[in-house]
């Protein structure tokens, strides 16, 4: 059996004990949390310290907390020569220390607490610095996802910007509208079954096949419309980039 030590408390984390608890190939040894209040649901209290240094031996050491602490956390492990990852979309692998053989365990997808998520579909990216590093982190994705994929830092920045475009901004245009809808006294749900048709779409067609609207017809009458009723000016220049980046879609700039 593959054991494990996860050192963060936070979405990532907590959502990691939960999947690989279902796995009968990996041992979650030990959680290593600040706050182990947060942790105890999910795992037995003997099983969590607040104390480095009482870290016990393991085969991978994944660090899952914020981005800025992946350095400092992984400079103060007590060990060396232990296989240690983070789970960052951006954070360079050279982020942490090289007393310890480093690498990557990047599950693509949002998480938030209290929302269960299926594991087997999530992707998750792996980087390592040799080959039977790589085979273990391997080895430990499988038995969480269906869809496990090597990368590169480049390859995995690209993924990470990628998603902000998809989820973080999609989700801020989802809040813009919301918004609308309440200063108008319209209930959001109305626009739910156009939300699910556009994210159904974009599972058989590619997002430019899939683009409609007053921009993508250059309906300008429409466009300056909704300009005049939007009093919000913030809102505002958020159409006019949008509208304007889905005008320039295929031509040359």
């Amino acid at each position: 059996m593959i054991k494990l030590v996860i050192i963060g408390s936070g979405n990532v984390a907590q959502h990691l004990i939960q999947a690989f608890a279902k796995s009968k190939e990996i041992k979650v040894s030990q959680v290593f949390s600040r706050q182990k209040e947060t942790i105890i649901p999910l795992l037995d209290s003997s099983k969590i310290t607040t104390n480095f240094n009482d870290l016990i031996e393991a085969d991978i050491y994944i660090i899952a907390v914020s981005d800025d602490a992946i350095s400092k956390v992984s400079s103060q492990l007590p060990f060396e020569n232990r296989l240690v990852v983070h789970t960052s979309g951006s954070v360079p692998i050279e982020s942490l220390d090289n007393k310890n053989k480093r690498g990557i365990f990047y599950p693509l997808q949002t998480f938030t607490k209290g929302k269960d998520v299926d594991f087997s579909l999530i992707p998750i990216c792996l980087e390592s610095e040799n080959d039977s590093d790589f085979d273990l982190l391997e080895k430990v994705a499988k038995t969480i996802s269906n869809n496990v994929f090597k990368s590169n830092e480049k390859q995995r920045k690209a993924l990470h910007i990628s998603a902000v475009f998809v989820n973080n901004f999609v989700n801020e245009m989802y809040r813009i509208g919301n918004e609308i809808c309440e200063e108008n006294k319209v209930p959001f749900e109305i626009l739910k079954p156009l939300i699910l048709e556009t994210v159904n779409k974009v599972m058989t067609l590619s997002p430019k096949e899939a683009q409609t609207g007053p921009a993508k017809r250059n309906d300008m009458q429409t466009i300056e419309a909704h300009l005049d009723f939007l009093s919000n000016k913030n809102h505002a220049t958020i159409y006019k980039i949008l509208t304007q980046s889905i005008q320039n879609n295929g031509k040359e700039l």
